[in-house]
């Protein structure tokens, strides 16, 4: 497990994480969600060691993180814009992390790249955006870390190859137990693979919650009520989170298991009635705005 504790860090007179604390447990997938500047590089970079946090800490399986080499040894760092070595191949970089990581497993480093269609000979520097990430995610699978940290993860990668490397992540967490910790701006890209999502904002984190949990506390649903006293008799059972009308169509989004929320469809009279799936989006914008921000301010659509 990850432990960062009350963690604050800033440059200069620019705070970039303000007393943050989160818990990422093993053999999840944690999803950092925030709009660029909201603090999620800044923690991850404290996460692996790379910055000191000026006050705080970060613990790795019982053990603090920073200028720690044992706890160091279970975490690899795939930045936004991943850096190689000047004139390196593929090859020459699995070589080098070889060197570091003492469970990176060559052989499937060379398959990987096979698989991804990457040359291991040809110069870094004459690969695409696309390709330099692609090339940092095989780097990690293959260093056999317990803690994957990516910093905007699929930013670059195409449709397959983010299916890909979702795929990638599965297979290892099956396998032999990897943590992935993804940073996104957007939602929707971390929707279909996080179990826990952090909504991080100006330094501070807003949320910390499990999805599955989010999802079967809060319900959607459309009605078309016989007459006002009957939608009076719905709001009185319901905690409205979010309440939207056109014409006599109500749509409540409602902090209800679907079980309670169809037992009390059940005694209310209406004409039309009909449940809706919720995207993670609209979860976290009910849950935010009962704390009183506006998550549509905050993610970028």
């Amino acid at each position: 497990m990850i432990e960062i504790n009350n963690v604050s860090k800033s440059y200069g007179k620019q705070s970039a994480v303000k007393d943050l604390s989160l818990r990422m447990q093993e053999h999840e997938v944690f999803g950092m969600v925030g709009t660029n500047g909201a603090g999620k590089t800044t923690l991850l970079r404290m996460m692996c060691g790379v910055l000191q946090a000026d006050q705080g800490e970060v613990i790795v399986d019982g053990k603090p993180v920073w200028d720690n080499p044992v706890a160091k040894k279970n975490l690899f760092f795939i930045p936004d814009d991943p850096y190689y070595f000047p004139n390196a191949t593929p090859l020459e970089m699995g070589e080098y992390y070889r060197s570091v990581y003492e469970g990176f497993d060559m052989t499937r480093f060379l398959h990987l790249m096979t698989n991804f269609q990457l040359d291991k000979n040809r110069k870094i520097s004459g690969f695409s955006k696309g390709m330099k990430k692609q090339m940092a995610i095989i780097l990690g699978i293959s260093s056999c870390c317990k803690y994957l940290l990516c910093d905007e993860t699929f930013d670059g990668l195409d449709p397959v190859m983010r299916q890909a490397t979702k795929s990638l992540f599965a297979k290892d967490m099956e396998e032999r137990g990897l943590t992935p910790i993804l940073t996104s701006h957007n939602l929707r890209e971390l929707e279909d693979i996080c179990d826990h999502v952090g909504l991080l904002h100006q330094g501070g984190a807003l949320l910390s919650k499990d999805i599955n949990d989010m999802k079967l506390s809060i319900q959607k649903v459309q009605v078309v009520f016989t007459d006002d006293a009957a939608r009076e008799k719905f709001e009185q059972q319901c905690e409205v989170l979010i309440h939207k009308q056109q014409g006599k169509l109500h749509t409540y989004t409602v902090r209800k298991s679907r079980a309670e929320l169809e037992m009390i469809m059940g005694n209310v009279s209406s004409i039309f009635c009909e449940m809706l799936p919720l995207t993670l989006e609209e979860i976290f914008i009910s849950e935010t705005e009962v704390v009183g921000y506006d998550i549509r301010k905050i993610i970028l659509a």
